[in-house]
């Protein structure tokens, strides 16, 4: 066996064809877009390289055939903030041989030590935490936009590696169309906003998203700022955000609480984009965009996918998070004819029980398990979890 780095668009194209000739049975696998692979790892589209580098490896066997791949990398200020510096290995794939697999978990392990790494998480992504990020070990059922679905004997290789659990990510499903009933405490706490002339619950209008940003930021700024250092968003983020946005969402399923007419909550959804890129066999040329926008039009994806829940300190532990949650499903996901049958939410870490509660009282289960991996250089030291909150 040997390692070759990917070093151009041939080697590119074996790292991104590997999972396709691996999965090729397997019916609930996605195959990701070409272009969003890709673009993880080109510096004019990912903003980590100015403050981090990457590297991409294919595994071959001694008849020339591709049989792993693996890439790794590092993030400075998210690396130098932890306890032991540590970067990151991701985008694993690998036939089913130990020998293989720790031969690219061993590539990795040396290119992060040779930068002064002293652990490595893994599989996770040179980004953002909600794309490709941690290892599928329970929910074999098709995988949501940008997130892992791997073999189940990847963990076997994982662990006999030594890497270790550092937290466990679940992604949450409940039906959405059909009248499963709601936690007892989780409606009479909703009623009391329900109750409050001065609260409203609803969806923004078609007219209202090119200010919804506004009503977005309030709120997440509010919620989230000071929150385990997140830094306060700008204006000019929000309304990017809602910029790419704009050309999938689903105005039904943007549900927001205001009090006297300000926003203090919202529930964010949108159709969940693998139900429409399943059909694309990973291209994104022409025929595919005319393709998926007439799929997206005609109502063809019956899944949502919440992407983020947030309420206002102020208006915590008053109701409105039920609020929020039986007024969606009385004035609309319940009525006859609602498109989305199911809504799956990505992702809630165990170091999170309070959105796990949330959840729990939606009447929403854990449909799918994944790990997040942490492997200690040196094993002497003491190994400690993601901290919960």
């Amino acid at each position: 066996m040997q390692l070759f780095e990917v070093t151009d668009s041939h080697s590119e194209k074996e790292f991104i064809q590997l999972p396709v000739r691996l999965y090729r049975n397997e019916k609930n696998w996605i195959r990701p877009l070409d272009k969003d692979i890709k673009a993880v790892f080109d510096p004019s589209k990912n903003k980590n390289y100015r403050n981090g580098e990457a590297i991409r490896w294919i595994l071959k066997n001694d008849k020339g055939e591709v049989i792993g791949r693996l890439a790794a990398f590092i993030i400075k200020k998210v690396a130098e903030a932890q306890e032991q510096p540590t970067g990151g290995v991701g985008f694993f794939e690998c036939i089913d041989d130990q020998a293989a697999a720790f031969m690219l978990f061993d590539a990795g392990k040396k290119w992060l030590e040779e930068r002064g790494m002293e652990a490595m998480d893994g599989p996770i992504n040179f980004g953002d935490r909600n794309n490709w990020w941690g290892l599928l070990v329970d929910g074999f059922s098709e995988p949501n936009y940008q997130m892992p679905y791997n073999f189940l004997y990847y963990k076997d290789l994982f662990e006999a590696y030594g890497f270790k659990e550092y937290f466990k990510q679940f992604t949450y499903k409940r039906p959405v169309g059909s009248q499963v009933e709601l936690d007892d405490r989780f409606y009479a706490k909703a009623q009391s906003s329900l109750d409050n002339p001065d609260y409203e619950f609803r969806h923004i209008r078609k007219d209202e998203f090119k200010i919804a940003h506004k009503y977005f930021l309030k709120v997440y700024n509010e919620a989230w700022t000071g929150h385990n250092g997140v830094k306060p968003m700008t204006e000019s983020q929000a309304h990017n955000i809602f910029k790419q946005l704009k050309p999938i969402t689903d105005v039904k399923i943007v549900w927001f609480a205001f009090y006297k007419g300000e926003p203090v909550a919202f529930f964010i959804s949108i159709p969940e984009l693998n139900q429409l890129y399943k059909h694309l066999n990973g291209q994104w040329n022409l025929w595919s965009k005319i393709k998926f926008m007439y799929m997206l039009k005609t109502g063809v994806c019956k899944k949502a996918l919440g992407i983020v829940f947030g309420v206002v300190p102020t208006h915590q532990r008053k109701g409105v998070e039920g609020g929020l949650v039986v007024s969606f499903v009385k004035t609309l996901a319940w009525k006859k004819g609602f498109q989305y049958e199911n809504i799956e939410m990505n992702w809630i870490g165990d170091f999170n029980p309070k959105m796990m509660r949330v959840a729990e009282q939606i009447g929403a289960e854990i449909a799918k398990t994944h790990i997040t991996y942490r492997k200690l250089f040196d094993e002497t030291k003491e190994f400690k979890r993601a901290s919960f909150i």
